[in-house]
């Protein structure tokens, strides 16, 4: 027994440590195949970025919010590193069936923590093994998070765990036994009825039973060895690995999610120069090889979990869009690939093949086959990815919210889109027509600029024009920022108007730029369209430093960023002001309206006194919360108003639900699946609400037409409205018998509330 053991161990061993080496080195190869990032942008702050890692890996912090898998997971990750010793045990038990490590192998407290951590990591998996069984496809269906997942693979993973942890538990019950552990021991403090029951074997028994356990052991770590060497492109086992590196990389240092701001566009490594381009800049992805190393990271690490496509929206309203399945076709399409990039080949710009017949002679046909697939593009033509997945993305921000090792579905979506838009003109046609007024008009809908002044007719306050009642921003305490939306959609202008009036009757001393506004660009920007989003963002900044007074040609005017304050209504003008701005020179302390009212109400400048007798529900827009972590402020100024009774929908805050509009889907239709508005109000009215309250226009516009539709359709009660927090604050203020408002005063304290996230 002892020699067949030994032989068949080892000849695991040297096949699945050779396989093992070379799948490291071929994924290390496929990794450096990716475009360079900036300099420094993904190694800065190194103690932090360490410091990162070793708070999500040890605590665990991104698995945990989805509590025992979580508790599982930890125990089953950290089983494997840490149960390294015994597969050094294991291989010294063949040649000798009593053997233990020297010095540490006898020591009480590792002996008490391996059977802890084997029994935990046994315990771990089984409760992993039940989770997927009891949310299969075959039964769940889309529902499941496993759908399109390689579950053959996960099982494999799973069962060799189990093996393992049986077999470290197993050992120690014989160690006990032929050791002549005659009693209770806290050592043995899990395996002591092995010992009890192995106690009376013989010591040949023993032994021979050790060795085939010792085998077993060592067999299912190599064949699980061989099995991951041959297949890189398995990510359920793999990112036991490659989590660890994909983390440190992170965007950020700190640790936030991959959120906020879309990363400058790069060519080669360095941002793209808009004034003079150059010749060699490659816009956006239309090859796997053209996204960055870290992308190609990304794709390598995904763990098919199916955390982001239990969340995404779109997947959640049957379109085809699963950003797992999306980052699962990448890998493969990229590890499938790689030995044809490896060999030199590669396409240029003409669709013309770089290298030799030379140097791709030896190259597997599978490869080159795969070398010809377009990246995006449909079934007919062999694409890699469908354009109704590419296109079906609300950029939520729930994919890489929920994912445990920190991919950036988002970013790489985008820079797909980048592709489609400036080079192929191939998008949605009826985006064209947002963009076209954009250019034109500088607003989605084309309308003239004077048209952005229209709603201060409707207030009965003086709204100061920066330019015309005021000279410049320095002459009040903010500029509010009205917005497209919000100047220009008439739900919106009910939520400028509604806070306009509450800083009136506050006294916050605050002024617009009227028709000088211009879309900040938000909606090309996540389309694709680049340079639109340059030119709208260039010429913003330019006015807005003029209005604070600086001069972009004399330093000495520039101002520190708390001087310049501005409000947004709107989330997705909040998120580019704040976050992407500063990427073109704007740097300013930019603040959502809920922040600021929730600092009114708490310092007692605005009173709510009138009750509002109704059931409420907020929706919490993807760009003000996931992507800005902004959740407190509405919910503190709807807690302030009287009356109201709040309920929550399953889905919020971190989870919550997207309306359908981001990701310049406002400007799209909505064609396949159920649309994402309704799924999001039959959420709402399952808890029947008098209230649906928002903070953010795009959130009132799609949730209003649904629950217009509703009602028409008599699904929902007439008496359903769908509001702004503001407007429901407004209404909790102004009591019948109100004085006039009071005027805003020189020595009126200015209110502080915390600025802009990131």
């Amino acid at each position: 027994m002892q020699l067949a053991a030994i032989i068949v161990s080892l000849l695991l061993t040297v096949v699945g440590v050779a396989l093992i080496s070379r799948a490291i080195a071929q994924i290390v190869q496929h990794v450096r195949l990716g475009q360079p990032v900036p300099a420094g942008s993904r190694t800065d702050r190194w103690k932090q970025r360490s410091l990162t890692l070793a708070r999500e890996f040890v605590g665990h912090t991104r698995m945990n919010r989805w509590g025992i898998v979580g508790v599982a997971h930890w125990f089953v990750a950290v089983g494997f590193l840490t149960l390294g010793l015994t597969i050094v045990n294991a291989y010294g038990q063949l040649f000798q069936a009593d053997w233990i490590i020297p010095w540490i192998g006898t020591w009480p407290p590792y002996e008490v923590y391996i059977e802890f951590i084997a029994l935990f990591t046994t315990l771990g998996i089984l409760t992993l093994m039940g989770i997927r069984l009891l949310s299969l496809p075959s039964r769940a269906g889309r529902k499941s998070r496993f759908t399109g997942s390689k579950l053959g693979q996960a099982y494999f993973v799973e069962y060799v765990i189990l093996i393992i942890g049986l077999a470290v538990l197993l050992l120690r019950g014989l160690e006990g036994a032929i050791h002549h552990v005659d009693g209770y021991e806290a050592s043995y403090w899990v395996s002591y009825p092995l010992v009890a029951a192995f106690r009376d074997l013989d010591v040949s028994t023993l032994q021979n039973l050790i060795y085939l356990t010792a085998m077993i052991k060592l067999g299912a770590t190599m064949i699980w060895a061989i099995t991951v060497g041959l297949n890189t492109n398995m990510g359920v086992a793999w990112h036991r690995f490659l989590a660890f590196p994909n983390i440190w990389f992170k965007r950020n240092a700190s640790g936030a999610v991959s959120l906020g701001a879309l990363q400058p566009m790069t060519s080669g490594g360095k941002p793209i120069d808009w004034e003079d381009p150059g010749e060699d800049d490659v816009f956006g992805v239309s090859q796997v090889e053209q996204f960055s190393w870290k992308g190609l990271l990304d794709f390598s690490t995904c763990t098919e979990c199916g955390r982001c496509q239990s969340q995404c929206p779109a997947w959640n309203t049957g379109k085809p869009l699963s950003p797992k399945l999306l980052i699962m076709s990448l890998r493969d399409h990229a590890h499938a690939k790689a030995p044809y990039l490896l060999a030199g080949g590669g396409k240029t710009m003409e669709g013309e093949e770089r290298a030799s017949e030379e140097q791709l002679k030896d190259v597997p046909a599978a490869a080159l086959a795969e070398a010809e697939r377009p990246l995006i593009g449909t079934a007919e033509e062999n694409g890699v990815i469908d354009p109704d997945v590419l296109w079906s993305c609300t950029t939520c921000g729930a994919c890489v919210e929920q994912c445990p090792v920190d991919i950036e579905h988002i970013d790489h979506i985008v820079d797909m889109r980048r592709y489609q838009v400036m080079i192929e003109s191939s998008f949605p046609s009826e985006a064209g027509t947002m963009l076209k007024n954009l250019e034109k008009k500088g607003n989605p809908w084309g309308l003239a600029k004077k048209k952005r002044l229209e709603w201060t007719k409707e207030v009965d306050f003086e709204v100061p024009v920066v330019g015309e009642d005021v000279e410049d921003l320095t002459e009040v305490d903010y500029l509010y920022w009205v917005g497209c939306a919000g100047a220009l959609e008439d739900r919106a202008k009910k939520t400028t108007k509604a806070f306009a009036e509450l800083l009136n009757i506050a006294g916050v001393k605050f002024a617009i730029m009227g028709g000088d506004e211009k879309c900040t660009g938000d909606s090309p920007r996540r389309l694709g369209n680049e340079p639109l989003f340059q030119q709208l963002g260039a010429e913003n900044v330019a006015m807005l430093n003029m209005a604070f007074g600086e001069d972009d040609e004399d330093e000495s005017t520039k101002k520190p960023k708390s001087a310049k304050k501005i409000i947004a209504t709107c989330p997705h003008c909040f998120n580019t002001i704040a976050n992407e701005y500063p990427q073109l020179g704007g740097e300013y302390e930019v603040i959502h309206h809920t922040q600021l009212l929730q600092h009114l109400v708490d310092e007692g400048r605005l009173v709510p006194v009138t009750p509002v007798e109704a059931l409420i529900t907020y929706h919490d827009p993807c760009y003000l919360g996931r992507h800005n972590k902004i959740y407190t402020p509405p919910r503190e100024i709807i807690a302030k108003v009287p009356g109201i009774r709040s309920e929550e929908m399953h889905r919020h805050k971190e989870r919550g639900f997207c309306c359908g509009a981001g990701g310049a889907r406002m400007w799209m239709e909505e064609r396949i699946g159920k649309r994402v508005n309704n799924e999001r109000v039959d959420e709402a009215l399952s808890l029947d609400p008098d209230i649906i309250s928002t903070a953010c226009p795009f959130c009132l516009v799609m949730l209003t037409d649904s629950v217009n539709g509703k009602k028409n359709d008599g699904q929902a009660k007439e008496s359903v409205q769908v509001v702004d927090v503001a407007q429901l604050l407004l209404d909790s203020v102004k009591t019948p018998t109100d004085p006039e408002p009071p005027a805003a005063t020189a020595d009126a304290p200015e209110p502080e509330p915390a600025p802009a996230a990131g």
